[in-house]
């Protein structure tokens, strides 16, 4: 599973008093394949994936794989969620979903070690939202070069609640994964 990609979104950046809500999709490599930075840090995780262009793509079949979300997110058969109450084998399975979805954290880590500016930002909403997507960019840019990574604090309690419910679907084929690679 370490090399499934993983979202998560985050109130990463503060413009004058209002918060930006940013939805990543990363790699084990800490490389930035899709970001979305238009939302109100107000608008939940899971609104904001939903309104997504990578959402739309997965869930009409254009990509193949899967993505790793947290806990604020539905279980879909494009997007695994961990287990609310694991037993056995999926404890397994949960323990390397943590493992995987924490690349993602520590990306929005390195994102904001590298770019101080991003921690507050004194331009209106849609200039952050712009400044934002070109830090993420420069921030690939860097991991590709391989230039030495910044220090990252520890990180955050991402593990949220879901408010959008499982699809059946999306617990099955996570259950097969339990199956194929926990049990």
């Amino acid at each position: 599973m370490s090399s499934s990609p993983s979202l998560a979104t985050e109130d990463s950046v503060t413009s004058k008093r209002s918060s930006i809500g940013l939805q990543m999709v990363c790699n084990a490599d800490c490389v930035i394949s899709n970001v979305v930075a238009k939302w109100p840090g107000s608008v939940h995780d899971s609104r904001i994936f939903r309104a997504s262009e990578i959402y739309q793509c997965l869930s009409q079949g254009e990509f193949s794989g899967v993505l790793l979300g947290d806990r604020g997110y539905g279980c879909q058969p494009f997007l695994l969620t961990p287990f609310t109450d694991p037993q056995e084998a999926p404890q397994a399975y949960n323990h390397a979903h943590a493992r995987t979805r924490a690349r993602v954290e520590m990306t929005f880590g390195l994102l904001k070690a590298r770019f101080h500016c991003l921690h507050k930002l004194r331009v209106s909403p849609v200039r952050a939202c712009d400044i934002t997507v070109a830090c993420a960019v420069l921030h690939n840019v860097a991991c590709l070069r391989k230039e030495r990574a910044p220090r990252v604090p520890p990180a955050m309690d991402w593990d949220n609640l879901a408010i959008f419910p499982d699809d059946d679907s999306g617990q099955l084929l996570r259950d097969q994964y339990v199956l194929n690679y926990f049990s």
